[in-house]
């Protein structure tokens, strides 16, 4: 399939030193042959590919120069694309890479769609469905884990795993139709359903693996969403102030100060939290404080974990007791702040009113019982540790949907076997599990599918 010649900005829009446009496609040099000249006079066409050149930007159509340069060729195959490409590093500046961009596209090249070049490294073969995905994990990773995890995808580990359980099921269903096309043999039964189970088996256990890793990657990926409740003055601002580092929330001794929602991610031991510090909640005839109060309330329904801040200083109130009641089945931490006063809480009442979820004490004042809370959430939904890095993490949300149709599938099979279920409806299922196992990798994907997963990545990758 024959493209064209795509061009986008592929650094971040700003001040800085460098920013790049990106072109690729078969024009991509003699797009940037015209534009360029070298101080050696060198054309573009005529130099080794990944190499680097020192010259400037002319618009041919005024002999004006438009940005001193450093040019980047690369030829395909040999490029993330798969095609020509080159890539024009520019000073950094709004003004400066939007000139670069404008020139190249008025002599001859398009604006690149969202996601375009990685999709085209999809539809040349350079990646599959899965690794171009984990493009954009990687470019999201918010701490080391969500990285290695992005990483490990990018790389193939996933990619390798389907590939060889799909060559597994289709081995099998060859030796079936082989064993259902020559019968003449009086133990073909019995080999044929052996064969049948052993291998359903084994992609059944492989498929399970998987899922069980799915928990895990999904909250690398996507962050813990973790909200913050309690009645005013708890220490709610400083508890997020000292997850974060650094004065995000104002902290008063006056109740109410936080009116709205406060979002911030964290990086709790390798775990991204979505950090949702909310306003206090409790019954108030302020219309700005009571407007904060109902987004608290709705922020609280979608939260994955929920750190409820209590006061050691006060008596349990029957707001306290009220909060205990609005997260009650949900994953909750419960902490008892300001320590460093005196105690007036009754710490086995909250003990009772926590069920046996955790219960940190801390003084955010004096900076103590971080650690604890922090170990806290690990142990909550991580067992204290992560896997081993050995592993291969299913993070994406569309790859979880896949693999448990799959596990389905393969499921069906298995119990077909056994009740002696006639083995061409046995390999209808072993069939819906090799094509949904390969729409992960997009071996079997709809083409509207893969333009709705690059229309998500960002401009210029």
């Amino acid at each position: 399939m024959e493209l064209d010649t795509i061009a986008a900005i592929s650094t971040p829009l700003g001040e800085g030193a460098i920013a790049i446009v990106r072109l690729s496609g078969d024009e991509a040099i003699d797009i940037a042959d015209k534009l360029f000249k070298a101080p050696s006079n060198k054309r573009l066409t005529e130099v080794d590919s990944h190499t680097i050149h020192y010259g400037h930007m002319i618009d041919p159509t005024t002999g004006d120069v438009v940005e001193e340069v450093m040019v980047s060729l690369m030829k395909g195959p040999k490029t993330f694309t798969r095609e020509d490409v080159i890539e024009i590093n520019c000073h950094g500046g709004l003004v400066t890479v939007n000139r670069v961009l404008q020139l190249v596209v008025k002599n001859g090249a398009r604006l690149a769609e969202p996601g375009e070049f990685t999709k085209r490294a999809f539809l040349n073969g350079r990646i599959d469905l899965s690794q171009a995905e984990a493009v954009m994990d990687l470019i999201r990773a918010k701490t080391d884990r969500a990285m290695n995890v992005a990483l490990g995808q990018m790389e193939g580990r996933l990619s390798k795993l389907v590939q060889k359980l799909r060559q597994e099921i289709l081995e099998t269903l060859a030796h079936v139709e082989v064993n259902i096309d020559y019968p003449e043999y009086d133990d073909v039964e019995e080999m044929t359903h052996k064969m049948l189970v052993e291998k359903a088996t084994y992609v059944q256990s492989e498929i399970n693996k998987l899922l069980q890793t799915s928990g895990q990657g999904k909250i690398l990926r996507e962050g813990l969403s973790t909200v913050i409740i309690g009645r005013p003055n708890v220490g709610k601002s400083s508890l997020l102030n000292s997850l974060v580092h650094e004065n995000k929330a104002i902290v008063t001794d006056i109740p109410g100060t936080t009116r709205d929602v406060i979002e911030e991610y964290v990086n709790v031991r390798g775990v991204p939290l979505r950090l949702v510090d909310t306003a206090g909640i409790r019954e108030t005839e302020d219309i700005v404080e009571r407007i904060g109060v109902e987004r608290s309330r709705k922020v609280l329904k979608e939260a994955d974990l929920i750190l409820l801040v209590l006061n050691y200083h006060e008596e349990l109130s029957h707001e306290d007791v009220q909060l205990f009641e609005a997260v009650k089945g949900m994953d909750i931490i419960v902490i008892v702040n300001k320590t460093d006063l005196e105690q007036s809480i009754d710490l086995e009442q909250v003990k009772d009113l926590a069920s046996g979820r955790p219960v940190v004490t801390t003084s955010l004042l004096e900076e103590k019982g971080i650690d604890e809370l922090e170990e806290a959430i690990g142990s909550l939904f991580f067992q204290g540790n992560l896997q081993s890095n050995d592993l291969t993490y299913v993070s994406n949300s569309r790859h979880i949907a896949l693999l448990t149709s799959a596990q389905t599938s393969i499921n069906e099979a298995l119990i077909g076997i056994e009740e002696g279920i006639p083995i061409d409806i046995v390999q209808i299922d072993l069939t819906r599990c090799w094509e949904q196992l390969g729409e992960i990798i997009g071996d079997s994907v709809h083409e509207s599918l893969i333009d709705q997963l690059f229309s998500q990545f960002c401009l210029g990758k």
